[in-house]
């Protein structure tokens, strides 16, 4: 890991820089009609990853510094898959609830599911990467309070969710809220995993299970 200043120096560039260029980018483009895999596999990774690169090199360490290794890995497959068993069980249910039986188009429109599951594993990669592998694990590193780390980064986690519930989804203020609340607690369970098995692969799993009753039942 980088020394203390540098770490902190870099998360704060990074969260800046998310914070507003992201914004920037979902209220100028709100009504623009891209689809959502070119903006979930071309322009959400160039945007996030390519600064998160960027930090790496300048830091001159490898990609195990984001948790891209290959230790810890069938852990990490068995850790998220127990994990996400619950978030799969929830979504069923909730759809079931939602719409008296079980009906998984309601909310994937024209788009495929082979296709949507492919969208979600590339946002899964961008996002976890950008936030476990590299925003919390320099935060960790710097303050060494895994839970200090885990809280901040996973407020700015729900935060930066904020522009898609405001400008694409439309949301209340209570389910802007609601959107707040669920995204900083995963956010926090898949920092959890992510200290426990230092593998990204964890969270990019987990991140999946869980963005399915999202898809499902906005």
């Amino acid at each position: 890991m980088p020394k203390k200043e540098v770490a902190i120096k870099h998360a704060l560039y990074l969260s800046v820089y998310l914070f507003f260029v992201w914004g920037i980018y979902r209220y100028l483009f709100r009504f623009s009609g891209i689809p959502e895999g070119v903006e979930e596999l071309i322009i959400k990774p160039i945007l996030w990853l390519v600064p998160v690169f960027y930090l790496v090199k300048k830091e001159k360490l490898g990609i195990t510094s984001v948790g891209i290794t290959k230790k810890n890995l069938f852990p990490s497959i068995y850790f998220a898959l127990a994990l996400g068993a619950f978030f799969v069980i929830e979504g069923v249910i909730l759809n079931f609830v939602k719409y008296g039986g079980i009906n998984f188009s309601a909310n994937l429109g024209q788009t495929a599911f082979v296709a949507s599951l492919g969208i979600s594993l590339a946002t899964a990669i961008t996002e976890e990467i950008t936030f476990r592998g590299y925003l919390f694990n320099r935060v960790w590193g710097a303050l060494n309070r895994e839970w200090t780390a885990n809280i901040l980064t996973s407020l700015f986690w729900g935060v930066i969710h904020i522009p898609i519930a405001l400008f694409l989804w439309d949301l209340s203020s209570s389910g802007t809220l609601g959107l707040l609340i669920l995204t900083t607690v995963f956010g926090m369970g898949s920092a959890f995993v992510f200290a426990r098995t230092k593998n990204v692969t964890s969270s990019i799993l987990l991140h999946m299970f869980w963005s399915w009753p999202i898809i499902l039942f906005r």
